[in-house]
């Protein structure tokens, strides 16, 4: 059983796309295996804003945000962080009593420093959502005999957002690419996407990093090359004159990689000592302990929902891993279901009654006949069943993730219809969406109804 702090409002946040600051020129997606994002590193080979957007990544396609600090604020920090010595973040990191060595040097303050200043709200955001991630985390890296400061890697790899996707396919926490995924015993089928399970996609990259880790005899190295691939550290190592010291072999890393054990080790630092900088989760948000239920019959969200009560977005953040809101227990294949606890002793005395709702509709001869999903639909140029199309114009202020609130709809639905590249959209850009036609005239007046 996993105790998270959860509602309605962390739900939109795992489903949602960032509103990312007027200054920032770039978006970076979010790290792969073997492909990095654009610019992940701090030095002065880039500049500013495109550093700035690797903590953007940290929140790529999660809940529309704002500047929710005040400018005084930022001010009153930043003067903080500026005037405390060295010798203090030195302490503090060899406080954390890792075997992951924490270093610090100018590459670190230079994370830190954007993480509890300019950054500070996401890192609030993080500390919320940790809640409930890094308890797995932690059991699952204990179980398997790994430091548990790994967990912070999963920050800087999917903003714990466990439907990041990036540019180059990689999928889930840890951001699996299909064939990884697939080495590790994650499954990818057309209902199913394990990469997207937080706990067997977080036992995949513990194995994974085990296995780096022995190759190298130095986590920074197993670090880097979960970022880059072993062939780019190995590539690095051979140049350096064979040194295996990630920061001798610094400048014969892909340049994205550079900034990637400084960004990790900030990330611990910030996500430990963010208390220290007057950064505290949102404890607004009621405890909701979860557990599991076997499921071993073709279920929909959907039957839960009528049943039991329980918001469909909920079940959805539970259990990410299913992509069409179907689990396909078919042919003696049987897959779990994420519920609060709560629900999960009525779906126990009710499992029959859920099975039965509306089972013809769903599974008619008890087969999955088709995919309830508007994507194929559109991609064959046609408007889906039960769809009214909308054109709406964007307007100065919106981002992705607040347009599909505003429309109910999902954010990686609306990126799909409108091939949305970074989650960058311009004022004046016509979006296409797709709502149900009973709700047409609703948005009427938001979106002009296409024929």
């Amino acid at each position: 059983m996993a105790h998270a702090k959860l509602s309605l409002l962390i739900a939109i946040t795992l489903l949602s796309t960032p509103a990312i600051a007027q200054e920032e020129a770039a978006i970076a997606d979010s790290t792969a295996l073997e492909t990095a994002p654009d610019s992940i590193q701090y030095n002065n080979e880039l500049p500013r804003h495109e550093v700035d957007s690797l903590i953007s990544a940290w929140y790529t396609r999660t809940r529309p945000v704002t500047n929710d600090f005040v400018p005084d604020s930022v001010a009153l920090a930043d003067s903080l962080i500026a005037g405390i010595p060295d010798s203090v973040f030195v302490n503090r990191l060899q406080a954390m009593m890792s075997p992951i060595p924490l270093v610090f040097n100018d590459q670190v303050r230079r994370f830190i420093e954007l993480y509890v200043v300019r950054r500070r709200y996401l890192v609030q955001r993080m500390l919320t959502l940790s809640n409930y991630y890094f308890p797995m985390f932690e059991q699952i890296l204990d179980a398997n005999d790994m430091p548990l400061e790994l967990k912070y890697m999963a920050i800087i790899e999917s903003a714990l957002n466990p439907n990041a996707l990036s540019r180059v396919g990689a999928s889930g926490l840890w951001q699996f690419m299909y064939y990884t995924g697939k080495r590790y015993g994650l499954d990818v089928t057309s209902y199913v996407d394990e990469r997207r399970d937080p706990a067997k996609a977080t036992a995949a990259a513990a194995v994974f990093l085990r296995e780096l880790y022995n190759m190298y005899g130095d986590w920074h190295l197993a670090i880097a090359a979960y970022n880059c691939g072993p062939g780019n550290v190995n590539r690095a190592i051979a140049r350096s004159g064979g040194h295996k010291d990630f920061w001798k072999i610094y400048y014969n890393l892909p340049r994205e990689t550079r900034g990637y054990v400084p960004a990790f080790i900030a990330a611990a630092y910030a996500m430990t000592y963010a208390r220290e900088h007057n950064i505290f989760p949102n404890d607004d948000e009621a405890i909701l302990p979860t557990d599991t239920v076997v499921i071993y019959s073709p279920l929909h969200f959907n039957q839960v929902t009528s049943v039991l009560g329980i918001p469909t977005d909920v079940i959805r953040q539970l259990n990410p891993q299913y992509k069409h809101d179907v689990i396909p227990a078919i042919e003696g294949k049987t897959y779990t279901l994420t519920l609060p606890v709560d629900a999960t002793f009525q779906f126990a005395a009710r499992e029959d009654s859920i099975y039965a709702r509306d089972r013809a509709k769903y599974f008619p001869d008890n087969k999955i006949v088709k995919i309830t999903d508007t994507r194929g639909a559109v991609y064959a140029g046609r408007t889906p069943d039960g769809k009214a199309k909308l054109v709406y114009t964007v307007r100065n202020g919106d981002v992705p993730g607040s347009i599909a609130k505003r429309f109910g709809v999902r954010v990686n639905d609306l990126i799909y219809w409108n091939n949305i590249r970074r989650s960058m959209i311009r004022v004046g850009q016509k979006l296409v969406i797709y709502v149900p036609k009973n709700k047409a005239d609703r948005y009427a007046g938001m979106a002009k109804i296409s024929k």
